[in-house]
């Protein structure tokens, strides 16, 4: 069995488990919102077309191999080890912001299919935020343990995650993986529940537990897949997630997004909706860790 890292530790299969597919039921509006309120998630293997997503990947990494970080042949997504990204776009923000606006990412992302999907989720017509992030995660990235709660919940609390595989990212290329019934942890919710980072940047929003210590302090386990290309992980604000270690010895780089979808009905935060959306800080693009060269050290939240 390979091995599965989170933050340098190997995951043991007590702490460890699978995601449930509810593909097989994604006709049945009725069971996802049933297992949405169960599971506190919903995982949609191959839920858009092979050859959409390939296309997204393929312009994606055209772009930042046009900076020297990805190697041809580009679908493959082998980082170069090098970078001339600030050489080339020394505005990192226009930069990021153009690679996130490709239209062939932006098919999938803001997409009828994953609309429609949001609004059985939510529950009624829902709106998705302008704003995206696109993550691509070379060798030695991890995300540690957080929610979304403090970042997207300025207007509403109605809001959902889906967390998009561009491309196929088995569990050494560093997935995300979810911390199994975190969603009915009343203490966390509580503990984030009318947090607006954007008005204190400096507040602590991840936690400093490693992934399998958090597991060990709650009887619980970390649920994950070998991600294929174009699988979808729905998840709601107060579910605790991150991302697993990239312990690829190749340079493979993960190649990931998320999108925020809320019910529309509820006021638009400016910080992620509009023709240029300020982001969490107000710096826009700029302020995501994808707008650094690939070369920088960096750990997301």
């Amino acid at each position: 069995m390979r091995e599965i890292v989170a933050q340098g530790e190997s995951i043991d299969k007590q702490h460890l488990g699978s995601l449930r597919d509810s593909a097989p039921v994604v006709a049945d509006a009725g069971e996802l919102v049933r297992r949405m309120d169960e599971d506190g998630y919903i995982y949609l293997r191959s839920f858009f077309d092979h050859a959409d997503v390939m296309a997204a990947r393929r312009d994606i990494f055209t772009r930042l191999a046009s900076v020297d970080e990805i190697a041809e042949p580009v679908l493959d997504g082998i980082f170069t080890g090098s970078s001339s990204r600030d050489q080339k776009q020394p505005d990192r923000g226009a930069f990021w912001r153009s690679v996130s606006e490709t239209w062939t990412l932006r098919r999938l992302s803001h997409g009828r299919r994953l609309h429609n999907l949001m609004d059985i989720l939510l529950g009624e017509e829902s709106r998705v935020q302008d704003y995206l992030f696109l993550r691509p995660a070379g060798p030695g990235k991890l995300t540690h343990v957080h929610c979304d709660a403090p970042f997207f919940t300025g207007t509403t609390e109605h809001v959902t995650t889906a967390w998009i595989a561009l491309g196929d990212v088995p569990s050494q290329m560093g997935p995300l993986f979810i911390v199994e019934n975190s969603h009915k942890f009343d203490d966390i919710a509580q503990q984030f529940r009318g947090i607006n980072i954007s008005d204190n940047l400096s507040r602590k929003t991840s936690f400093d537990m490693s992934p399998l210590a958090f597991a060990k302090s709650r009887n619980t386990r970390l649920l994950t897949t070998d991600f294929g290309a174009g699988d979808v992980l729905v998840f709601g604000m107060y579910l605790l997630h991150g991302a697993l270690d990239n312990v690829t010895t190749d340079n493979r780089v993960r190649l990931s997004c998320d999108v925020r979808y809320q019910i529309a009905s509820a006021d638009l935060d400016p910080r992620y909706f509009g023709t240029d959306p300020t982001g969490t800080t107000g710096a826009g693009y700029a302020e995501l860790v994808g707008a650094k060269a690939m070369t920088e050290d960096w750990h997301q939240r």
